[in-house]
């Protein structure tokens, strides 16, 4: 382990980059411990540089990756492994925190979690409106919403929410042709979604197929809330509703905003958008409205 402090300029000459945001939390998200929407910054950063700026940290592997933050460490607890995930724009790195740089509008999320279902979590729902506005390491993407019935409230609802964040999506049918890198919110009921929607069929298969700590039962027809162990917790039925999100390889995340029947898929997308997601790794909707976070709260 190493303990390192930064001070002085950034790691080289260049524009710092402008409107970053900073985000620390614990247990997916369900115990906030800094957020910084004006982190300190100072010439060219990479995502290690502006944590250590903001918050006191340790290091382990020559200094690549993260051990704890104020404190916080990485290791065991209870007898399960947990350790620090960092997502940019919505999207988990793969690459140590000192060789990603930071662009302008990054929004950087740290998280310290259990991991004994899965070290993969690709992407998560919790810094909308991102990826859609600022996109995928410094590159805007084009967005489109792929919708079941594109005359439904819910496919309007989530195109208005996204154009009301300044991202110019498109809309079209499910099944519609686009490239690996169009970011796609899928919108319709689980059912339809699991017949012909590769990301809705990875959700079926739990946290350790796409990330998500859920699974759909009777046939899309109930919703399983999964803990961090991966058991399932509670059941929702009738008029229940999710939006997640995940992502295959290296193409772009995509996002889902499905329901048990017409009134899931409602109350899912009324959902969409902040300050309903923010710092949710997913977020599932009971028959009542109430946002329930996922992963549920364990033992």
């Amino acid at each position: 382990m190493t303990s390192l402090t930064l001070t002085g300029c950034g790691l080289g000459a260049g524009r710092a980059p402008s409107a970053v945001q900073l985000t620390v939390t614990r247990e997916f998200g369900a115990r906030p411990l800094h957020a910084w929407r004006a982190p300190r910054v100072h010439g060219k950063e990479t995502v290690m540089s502006l944590l250590m700026r903001n918050a006191n940290v340790t290091t382990r592997y020559g200094g690549g990756f993260v051990q704890s933050i104020d404190g916080l460490a990485g290791g065991s607890e209870r007898g399960r492994p947990v350790d620090w995930f960092y997502y940019v724009n919505g999207v988990e790195a793969h690459e140590g925190a000192a060789e990603r740089n930071v662009r302008a509008g990054d929004r950087i999320w740290w998280d310290r979690h259990d991991w004994s279902q899965t070290d993969d979590v690709p992407a998560v729902v919790g810094s909308f409106p991102e990826p859609f506005l600022h996109g995928l390491e410094g590159k805007r993407l084009p967005v489109r919403v792929d919708c079941a019935n594109v005359g439904s409230s819910a496919c309007t609802t989530v195109t208005s929410r996204l154009r009301a964040a300044g991202v110019p999506a498109a809309v079209a049918g499910i099944g519609a042709s686009g490239g690996p890198q169009t970011l796609r919110v899928l919108v319709g009921l689980t059912a339809a979604l699991l017949a012909g929607q590769a990301s809705a069929r990875a959700l079926a298969g739990g946290p350790r197929a796409s990330g998500v700590y859920t699974r759909f039962a009777a046939r899309g027809r109930a919703l399983e809330l999964l803990d961090p162990d991966g058991r399932s917790v509670r059941t929702l039925g009738a008029g229940s509703g999710l939006v997640a999100a995940t992502r295959t390889g290296s193409g772009a995340p995509e996002w889902v905003v499905t329901g048990t029947d017409s009134a899931g898929v409602a109350r899912a997308a009324a959902a969409f958008g902040a300050p309903a997601l923010r710092d949710r790794f997913a977020l599932a909707v009971t028959a009542s409205g109430q946002p329930l976070a996922l992963p549920q709260a364990g033992e």
